[in-house]
């Protein structure tokens, strides 16, 4: 597209966007309770941000690089970062935060039928069904390949059974996509199929897990003769571990790239009103270290702009996402730090965001696989150094 198109579309984002998007769709902090999640049961913070989502799912744009045929926006890799840019420019609220955004939407464009593409994507990008993912459990954490929950087929339906555990809001979820191993007697990393399923039903039930904070966001979730159609599989029968490694590449890259992302005032920002201008001047080692997390953090963005224009072309280094996601989380580790420095604990109270970032940054390298994980299939793999014995 030539420049002067781009600026066109800009032109008409801009001028779409500052009559489309409500006061209280702009400003908001992007913590659970003030998003938009979707669902057959959705909650909505406030009638702005519905009224916001809506105007976004109708124009494609809660989804702006899907096919239009899909729910989305059939827009360019230019004119998305174009919206993205003016979405930030007006300090605009995401219009539906989703799994099914995030992860399974992408497995799905990559592996799924079109029958299953039409069925199941427009919804995701309506915000008409909210996904949550089946894949830890009490034996398989960063071991994923260890999954026990069991599929059985019978009478073309596949009854599953077994449990899963930190299923994010899976209490508040419409359906799962779960890894399930439906061929027992397959080595490790084979026999594992990847299966959609309704978690209206009597066989699925979650049990929320309270945290040390009061909350309770994650659960576990069990399967006790949970039934799917035989349609429900995505991939090939017994070969869901490629599923799997494709969507915890968008989710370890995805961890990397968000972590902390929206969660309180920026460093540079904090650096400024604790010290001021003055008090940085006088601090050169603190104020060095303050620049080098914001241009490493820089660095990053490049870096996930990089990997999702390699994976659109399929020429995504399958290392990739594992190195993103290590350094993002160290980034994020280092910079609430930083501001824990700057502020003092004497600030930290369990309703503050940079508090919730604080709490969540260990937490981060520990999901999706941690970050010794990771370190383990970079050496292994990537580098192929020999094992230590």
């Amino acid at each position: 597209m030539a420049d002067d198109d781009l600026e066109a579309f800009r032109a008409d984002t801009r001028a779409w966007l500052e009559q489309n998007c409500p006061p209280g769709a702009r400003g908001v902090p992007m913590r659970p309770e003030n998003s938009v999640w979707g669902g057959r049961r959705p909650y909505w913070p406030s009638d702005d941000q519905r009224l916001w989502m809506e105007r976004m799912a109708e124009r494609g744009w809660t989804v702006p690089d899907w096919p239009k045929e899909y729910g989305g926006g059939g827009l360019s890799k230019a004119e998305a970062a174009i919206l993205a840019q003016e979405l930030k420019r007006i300090d605009a609220a995401s219009p539906l935060q989703s799994l099914g955004i995030w992860m399974l939407g992408p497995a799905l464009l990559e592996f799924g039928t079109e029958e299953q593409k039409r069925k199941y994507l427009p919804d995701i990008a309506n915000g008409r069904v909210r996904w949550a993912q089946g894949y830890s459990e009490p034996g398989a954490g960063s071991d994923l390949a260890g999954v026990q929950t069991r599929g059985e087929l019978r009478d073309r339906n596949w009854v599953v059974n077994g449990q899963k555990i930190w299923t994010t809001y899976g209490d508040k979820c419409d359906m799962i996509f779960a890894l399930v191993r439906t061929e027992p007697d397959a080595p490790k990393h084979l026999g594992i199929s990847f299966l959609l399923l309704d978690m209206d039903q009597k066989g699925v039930t979650t049990r929320p897990i309270e945290l040390i904070n009061g909350d309770a966001h994650f659960c576990e979730t069990f399967f006790d003769n949970a039934v799917t159609n035989s349609e429900n599989i995505v991939g090939e029968r017994g070969q869901g571990w490629s599923v799997a490694k494709f969507l915890l590449g968008h989710e370890r890259a995805m961890i990397g790239q968000a972590s902390g992302a929206g969660m309180g005032k920026p460093l540079e920002q904090v650096a400024k009103d604790t010290l001021g201008v003055s008090g940085l001047r006088a601090e050169p080692a603190l104020r060095q270290e303050v620049v080098d997390n914001l241009i490493d953090s820089w660095v990053m963005q490049i870096a996930m702009e990089r990997m999702r224009d390699q994976a659109k072309a399929r020429e995504m280094n399958p290392h990739t996402p594992s190195v993103l996601k290590l350094v993002g989380t160290e980034l994020n580790y280092a910079r609430t730090e930083l501001i824990g420095a700057l502020t003092g604990t004497d600030t930290l109270t369990m309703d503050d965001a940079d508090t919730v970032r604080w709490l969540s940054a260990p937490a981060n390298c520990i999901a999706g696989g941690s970050n010794e994980i990771q370190l383990n299939i970079l050496a292994k793999r990537a580098l192929e150094l020999p094992e230590h014995k």
